[in-house]
């Protein structure tokens, strides 16, 4: 049965004062470890006039005595006044999410759920994690009591220097009775140009399983080659059209024994219609998903109790993605381009 969510806290703005006596009560708990990082509105105070007072100086100094004397002293003042006015902006932007961090807080009170402001990086087996480094989680709700469900946004870093980039995410993961194939649905709507996959991890194209109707317009479903009968079995046309119905703008992943959905963007913290939705997907798709394979078993296998797959059915095969083809063939003729024919013509040269 639909677990019943009680919205009211992230239905109503919360008064001030409330958020100030929480910001308080955070302040005398300790354990918290983002709120060590946050310093004192008096001290933000001291920090920004200080920085304004730095800047004023410096700017009225450039025709007067101080700059003639000490150039490098004017510039060391002014690289100081920014960076202090930088870290009161800082502690400024953050002091914003107070609201968000108690409304999200009293939402988990309410629903038998715990709230996380932030956490190091989550250990789950999906396509989007153990990538890249500086992974962290922000606004996670985790359920408390029942069924093993997680809601969070989700950020890490690949690449340097000019190529550094970084990934933000929102997922949902739910914990399954069983372990079943890895199977991915590559949701269309989130796809990039010519359709790209916008996920990390490309997959080789000889697992893409067809499915009837009008579910290939949505999902391009992925199976370990020789599981196509097993994937049957779990997307059954029912759960097909409650995928279509209920989670067509987000990638699913079926891994061990975790459901993830994927949001190519973070979810918005404290929307009640994001929340709304993702809960649905939980009863509707989850729910669907758990009765279509409490029972399922690996014929490689051929035992319940183990509840495992065979090594050939746990991960899917890696590919090559289209994008990187692309981009390797663009490369390729702009280097064979400048090494035997003249360009410059071309470029104007």
């Amino acid at each position: 049965m639909p677990r019943r969510i009680d919205y009211t806290a992230l239905l109503y703005s919360v008064p001030r004062a409330e958020i100030a006596a929480y910001r308080r009560e955070l302040r005398q708990n300790q354990t918290s470890r983002w709120n060590r990082a946050i310093a004192p509105d008096v001290m933000t105070v001291v920090v920004v006039v200080f920085a304004l007072v730095m800047g004023g100086l410096v700017l009225t100094s450039f025709d007067g005595v101080l700059f003639r004397v000490s150039p490098v002293f004017t510039t060391i003042l002014t690289v100081f006044g920014i960076g202090l006015a930088a870290l009161a902006l800082r502690g400024t932007f953050t002091s914003r999410n107070w609201e968000t961090m108690l409304r999200l807080s009293r939402f988990a009170t309410a629903n038998s759920l715990h709230y996380t402001q932030s956490a190091g990086d989550p250990e789950y087996p999906g396509s989007i994690f153990g990538l890249g480094t500086a992974r962290r989680v922000f606004n996670r709700l985790r359920a408390t009591e029942g069924r093993a469900v997680e809601i969070a946004n989700y950020r890490y870093t690949t690449g340097s220097g000019k190529d550094r980039r970084v990934h933000n995410w929102g997922y949902l993961a739910m914990r399954l009775d069983r372990r079943l194939p890895h199977m991915l649905l590559d949701a269309r709507a989130n796809n990039g140009m010519f359709g790209l996959s916008n996920l990390p991890t490309s997959f080789s194209k000889n697992q893409v399983l067809s499915l009837e109707g009008d579910f290939n317009k949505y999902f391009t479903l992925y199976c370990p080659k020789a599981y196509e009968r097993d994937a049957l079995y779990v997307f059954t046309p029912d759960l097909m059209a409650l995928l279509i119905d209920n989670a067509a703008p987000f990638d699913v992943e079926i891994v061990d024994d975790w459901m993830l959905v994927y949001s190519a963007k973070p979810f918005a913290s404290a929307d009640p219609a994001v929340y709304q939705r993702l809960f649905q997907i939980v009863d509707t798709v989850g729910s669907k998903t758990l009765s279509q394979s409490h029972r399922y078993v690996d014929e490689r296998i051929g035992e319940f109790a183990p509840n495992i797959v065979a090594p050939q059915g746990q991960r899917l095969h890696s590919g090559v993605s289209f994008g990187a083809v692309v981009a390797f063939v663009v490369s390729l003729a702009v280097w064979i381009g400048l090494k035997f024919f003249d360009l410059s013509d071309l470029f104007g040269g």
